[in-house]
């Protein structure tokens, strides 16, 4: 089929994908909202029916994205990122160590694992470590996603896109198929010269950007005392080796032991159970202190709210004029026992409130926070006790004895995947479920932990291929495409991974993948040569998505998280790809010569 050949159909979907794709990059309209307004158009148009452009929503690719969600949610909620971060990334004392402490073992486990599960993984441990080591997340997170496309090069089972493929050659050739291996001759030279052109360039090329939640950062100080649990992780270690010298948006103030007060804390110091820590700092350093497996609440701020630890949460308040403990310190109005709440920090109008939490007197405006249960909010929402009450976005209590299951549940789902025991699909669903059935992540975390606006692109973006397929636009741009170097294979090659990368761009890899392969292996059969070459070049170009976020799906996952604008892709990707390209159509036919 050639353009002139193109039904309305046909000129309709492409007009529809070239305004999409003005929407991404010319306007900071949400990426869901344009993909769904473009599916919709098709819809509505009739270029596509009901079932054409639900039929994605449905996929075992999104669906798998959507429930890998709630296995990171069981890790997060039992303190296994934590493990994890701490245990990979540690404390380098520069942005370049950090970038090759990721993407070291990012590559390595995505050669063996879907990258998508990889990616979910640690976003979220990714975020916690910059905040910590006051590194930038979009040095980051674009790095993260391209090292796990390093990785997916490199094996058989590194990426959906190479299972998709090889599926389509034994369907083609009635053959066994490609051996696990096969595609490491060519993967590993890519992912090594990836990999460090990345690592070179990332933090020269890549913006520093603001997320959402660093833009809205909450600037209130809190004064926080947590106690040194005996026995526990940080008993017995000095400040420095504790990892409480050079904390995010927040300071140890005072140690209090035996009665004595220490105000200027060295690194040396050496601390010992039951020793009174002091933190001065922002909202979500405090978060992130009462998480630690190793520190808990001060003796005299342990309860028994009537909740069970699942349902507690953070809530802040604001201390009104007519609060009857006005004038009393926190212990001596029983603040407990009246609201069956406990007071976890205090902040006052940027004024530094020092001593213990309990011996603190409230004053009009005083800004609580308080650890009680969900229903403490209603409840002291229409009280004229308090000016504000809100809760606080993800405080749940961390519980840290079942991080040693979620932790083997993961790696439970890792052996039944990457074993073929199990598809994707089917082992991250029975990890799932042993999440929320061992109680690593309530029914409540899991519904919440889902990110919709991901699911929305990935489903829409499969509704659009569909459309790119049925009108016949695929077929002929890559027939057209391919026609430009008749009875050259080495051109041939060039055009194949160009029209790959092109595809990519427009539509999802797998997508992209699957239309390209019977054009490359015509072109194969016309130039009476090797299909082999055509083969690796099409799996090598649609697995290497670089330039855009919705040209591979880890992509997609990092875009949000890492504040990212459309264009930042291309910045580093854009030359990769030319370097993959120049790699692969190289050394495939030294590789798998033509004859």
């Amino acid at each position: 089929m050639s353009l002139a050949d193109f039904t309305w159909e046909a000129w309709f979907t492409l007009g529809t994908i070239f305004a999409m794709l003005i929407g991404l990059g010319a306007t900071r309209l949400p990426p869901d909202f344009i993909f769904l307004g473009a599916l919709g158009a098709l819809l509505v148009s009739g270029v596509l029916d009901a079932g054409q452009a639900l039929n994605g929503f449905s996929s075992s690719g999104m669906i798998t994205v959507g429930v890998l969600y709630i296995v990171v949610a069981g890790l997060k909620e039992t303190g296994g990122l934590n493990w994890i971060g701490n245990g990979l990334l540690g404390r380098p004392k520069s942005e370049s160590r950090g970038l090759m402490r990721l993407m070291l073992p990012v590559t390595g486990l995505s050669a063996f694992l879907n990258n998508t599960p990889v990616v979910a993984m640690f976003i979220p441990v990714v975020g916690s470590w910059c905040r910590k080591m006051k590194f930038s997340p979009s040095h980051f997170l674009i790095p993260l996603s391209f090292a796990s496309i390093f990785g997916g090069l490199c094996t058989l089972i590194g990426t959906s896109t190479n299972l998709v493929l090889n599926g389509l050659y034994q369907d083609r050739f009635q053959n066994e198929g490609l051996a696990f291996f096969e595609v490491t001759k060519i993967g590993v030279p890519c992912a090594i010269v990836g990999f460090l052109f990345v690592f070179v360039f990332a933090r020269k090329v890549l913006p520093e950007r603001k997320t959402a939640s660093e833009v809205f950062e909450n600037p209130r100080e809190y004064t926080l005392e947590l106690t040194v649990t005996s026995g526990g992780g940080f008993d017995g270690k000095s400040i420095e080796a504790a990892g409480l010298r050079n904390l995010d948006n927040c300071f140890l103030a005072e140690v209090v032991r035996g009665g004595g007060v220490r105000s200027a804390v060295g690194p040396e110091l050496v601390l010992k159970g039951g020793d009174h820590l002091i933190f001065v700092g922002m909202i979500d350093s405090v978060k992130e202190l009462r998480d630690l497996n190793g520190l808990e609440p001060a003796s005299e701020l342990l309860f028994d709210v009537d909740a069970t630890q699942q349902e507690r949460c953070l809530v802040e308040v604001v201390v009104s004029n007519t609060c009857p403990l006005l004038g009393k310190s926190i212990k001596e109005g029983n603040f407990r026992k009246h609201y069956n709440a406990v007071v976890i920090a205090v902040a006052r109008n940027g004024e530094r409130v020092s001593g213990k939490i309990g011996e603190i007197v409230l004053r009009v405006g005083d800004t609580l926070l308080v650890e009680s249960h969900a229903g403490f909010i209603p409840r002291q929402r229409d009280s004229h006790d308090f000016l504000l009450v809100g809760q606080v976005e993800d405080s749940r209590p961390i519980r840290h004895k079942k991080g040693p299951l979620a932790i083997a549940i993961l790696i439970l789902m890792v052996v039944l995947a990457g074993t073929s025991v199990l598809s994707m699909l089917k082992a991250s669903v029975l990890a799932a479920l042993l999440m929320v059935a061992t109680g690593c992540c309530t029914m409540g975390s899991a519904r919440k932990s889902v990110e919709w606006q991901v699911l929305l692109v990935i489903g829409s973006a499969l509704g659009i291929a569909a459309a790119m397929a049925s009108t016949g636009l695929a077929e002929g741009l890559a027939r057209g495409l391919v026609a430009l170097a008749p009875g050259n294979p080495v051109a041939s090659l060039a055009l194949i991974y160009l029209g790959t990368v092109l595809f990519t761009l427009l539509i999802t890899n797998n997508a992209a993948a699957a239309l390209i392969f019977p054009v490359a292996m015509e072109t194969a059969a016309s130039l009476e040569v090797s299909y082999m070459p055509f083969l690796m070049t099409t799996m090598m170009a649609a697995s290497a998505s670089f330039i855009t976020p919705m040209g591979y799906q880890t992509n997609l996952m990092v875009y949000g998280p890492g504040g990212y604008r459309f264009l930042d892709y291309s910045r580093l990707g854009i030359p990769l790809t030319f370097i993959l390209a120049t790699i692969t159509i190289v050394l495939v036919p030294i590789i798998w010569p033509f004859t």
